[in-house]
């Protein structure tokens, strides 16, 4: 037997591996304690440094011992020379690189590290470049250390163009980097940034604004870079059709620049002596500095929002005191300036008009697609043959299917409509898993296209129905509206912001799944409601329609509801103001 050796058993082995734990745990929760005990006593002294270190470096997510590190730290710079705190800190880095290599992906390390750095009396930010290459050549998508290089990047005032080159490096050896591609797209609209259009006269700003930033910028890319950009990315997607990060950055690259903030209509109620002004974006009234004028004096109106439930809404409404306007042989001019953003919209109430509005369409907004040169067009037209190309040699490929229909919305939305449909519905076969998802991006679209139509006929009837709408958008181009057909969809609700349809008087919403009724709030003008075949089930889902002052006409034939006793009676409290009811 002698010479051999002995095998521990099982047992014995987990035995002795539990008192070495027993062991550090009371080691660590010592140096704890003694931790938490000099920061209570305000000691910030080598010792408190030194344990703090002992613990972090096996255990660097415990922020409360960063916090208490950065005050020893902040202490050591009262009482030391610069040349011995730059020692201190260059010390701090290179424990900080310890405890990056145990997890390289800790939150507190990182923040630590940036936070030391900015500190640093004399920064070497050339060593933390390097750091940052050496740790993304580990973990190209190791966003801590993505966020730390760009924080390095603006310390260190790092050439915007020597930064895109680092992209394509990137890029180059992996083209399934997802934060360079979203890297590249921070970069590029500073590098080579979209030329602003000179602003239409009738908003030009005031002589009194202040001139735009020299750092303000579109957010968009030139058009000869861009070009140069979907090429790049086609040889990505091509390469591997089915990796996400070349798409997501292709989507990018087909997006459009922030809309212009605006006033985009003011619509005037000589019967409602009421104002409602609609904005290019959501906003809260009752603090941008919104003032009306009315023949040349201001007045003062409480601004509120179309639904209790909004604090921001692109519409909003204010009532002028009795007497203002109603007087229908006068005519009123009103101003309504937008201060925050030096802008403003006037509105003419002519004599013999109970309304009148002041508004861009959808298409003066460019709202939906913007217009293209002869150039981008041509451009984009060869990006959909090249994506169809693919989509042969790739049939169920969701990336390639997704961003034909956008390559085709922003060619032609109208003109695309059949086959943009079609596409709709293989997404959904072969992607079942998000198939709702396809099914609202489609309502979108499909509103997006009727709201044009209903614009190019120049009327007030919005009718869509009949077409498997899951979802209401872009509610508040519908301020106009007066009659809005949705029967025949798949809709559960009409959302808040429905009550932006401040002109609405028919609404026919038969044949869907409507459970919800909450938008039909303060409708001033609404008369008929027609809500057969639905899924309205008690009293309280009609609420909202008793602040609908001049409701008379209302159907409810095919709802649950009917089914409750003396619904009759129970429905003629609720809404006295109903002469025609339909169960």
């Amino acid at each position: 037997m002698h010479g051999r050796v002995k095998i521990k058993s099982t047992a014995q082995q987990e035995e002795e591996k539990r008192k070495e734990r027993e062991k550090k745990l009371k080691i660590y929760v010592a140096a704890r304690d003694a931790c938490f005990s000099k920061r209570r006593e305000g000691v910030w002294d080598d010792e408190a440094l030194q344990l703090t270190q002992q613990l972090l470096s096996s255990n660097p997510d415990f922020a409360t011992l960063w916090n208490y590190r950065r005050e020893i730290l902040l202490h050591l710079e009262t009482v030391r020379e610069e040349d011995e705190l730059q020692k201190i800190y260059e010390a701090e880095l290179s424990f900080l690189e310890s405890c990056l290599k145990m997890n390289p992906k800790s939150y507190g390390s990182w923040h630590h590290r940036g936070w030391v750095s900015a500190r640093l009396p004399r920064p070497d930010w050339a060593r933390e470049l390097s750091l940052c290459d050496r740790c993304l050549s580990l973990d190209d998508r190791n966003f801590h250390c993505w966020d730390y290089r760009r924080m390095v990047v603006k310390m260190s005032g790092v050439p915007v163009d020597q930064e895109l080159q680092f992209t394509d490096r990137l890029i180059g050896s992996n083209f399934s980097n997802y934060s360079s591609w979203h890297y590249r797209s921070t970069l590029l609209p500073l590098l080579h940034p979209e030329s602003p259009e000179p602003p239409s006269p009738c908003r030009q700003p005031p002589q009194s604004s202040p001139p735009p930033s020299p750092q303000t910028h579109s957010h968009r890319v030139c058009e000869e870079q861009l070009l140069k950009e979907y090429e790049l990315v086609q040889n990505a997607f091509f390469t591997d059709p089915n990796d996400q990060s070349a798409w997501f950055y292709y989507r990018w690259l087909l997006g459009r620049a922030e809309r212009e903030e605006m006033i985009s209509c003011v619509y005037v109620s000589r019967e409602e002596e009421r104002v409602v002004v609609a904005f290019s974006r959501p906003v809260n009234a009752q603090s941008v500095g919104l003032m009306l004028v009315l023949d040349g004096q201001p007045q003062r109106v409480e601004w509120r929002s179309v639904h209790p439930h909004f604090k921001h809404s692109p519409v909003w409404i204010c009532d002028l005191p009795p007497g203002t306007i109603s007087d229908i042989t006068n005519e009123h001019n009103l101003t309504v300036h937008w201060t925050e953003k030096h802008t403003h919209r006037d509105c003419a109430l002519y004599t013999g008009r109970n309304e009148s509005w002041c508004r861009d369409s959808a298409t003066d907004q460019e709202l939906f697609r913007s217009e293209l040169s002869v150039e981008k067009t041509s451009v984009l037209q060869s990006e959909l043959q090249s994506c169809n190309q693919l989509q042969e040699l790739e049939p169920l490929n969701k990336w390639c299917l997704l961003t034909i229909i956008l390559l085709m919305r922003a060619l032609d939305p109208l003109g695309y409509e059949k086959e943009t449909l079609a596409h709709f519905q293989t997404l959904k076969e072969v992607d079942s898993m998000r198939s709702a998802y396809y099914s609202d991006l489609c309502s979108k679209f499909m509103i997006e296209n009727t709201i044009l139509k209903m614009e190019y006929a120049e009327v007030r009837v919005f009718s869509i129905s009949d077409k498997k709408l899951t979802t209401l958008c872009h509610l508040d181009q519908l301020l106009l509206v007066t009659h809005i057909n949705l029967s025949s969809n798949l809709l559960q609700r009409l959302p808040p912001q429905f009550a932006m349809l401040q002109c609405l008087e028919v609404l026919e919403a038969d044949n869907n799944c409507i459970e919800n009724l909450e938008g039909l709030y303060h409708l001033p003008k609404l008369e008929e409601v027609y809500l057969k075949n639905n899924k309205i089930s008690k009293l309280a889902d009609l609420q909202p329609l008793v602040s609908c002052p001049k409701l008379k006409h209302l159907d409810l034939r095919g709802n649950p509801i009917t089914e409750t006793t003396n619904i009759q009676s129970e429905l003629a409290e609720l809404l006295p103001s109903v002469t025609d009811l339909l169960l």
